[in-house]
């Protein structure tokens, strides 16, 4: 703030807009964040302040690693695009919330999901 503006980017999950059994601490901690996200933006923009959050997906990564091949058959199916995400996927779109080309960019909660929650 005291060099005048900034940007924040907080990383909730695409369980930040769905319900999922057996999450619900993991469910309602994501939720927070976007409230929070949401809630800070309105109370920091006049101070050129921007928070935006980003909602990852499922993600290659090595938790995924040991996935039985039918269960992970199973997940990418349920994805619209045919995939998983990839993590530089979402390391671009935060990079991208935090420049000054997303200026105008405020308490957005931007999916990471390949249409995974669309559907």
């Amino acid at each position: 703030e005291a060099a005048g503006g900034g940007a924040i980017v907080n990383v909730a999950s695409i369980l930040g807009s769905v319900g999922f059994a057996g999450s619900p601490a993991y469910v309602a901690a994501k939720h927070g964040v976007v409230g929070l996200t949401k809630t800070a933006a309105a109370e920091y923009a006049a101070r050129g302040i921007r928070v935006n959050a980003v909602g990852p997906g499922f993600i290659e990564t090595p938790l995924l690693d040991g996935m039985e091949e039918t269960a992970r058959r199973a997940l990418v199916g349920r994805h619209p695009a045919g995939r998983l995400g990839r993590a530089e996927e979402v390391a671009e779109l935060i990079a991208f919330l935090l420049c000054d080309r997303a200026s105008y960019v405020h308490g957005g909660y931007h999916l990471v999901d390949g249409a995974y929650t669309a559907v």
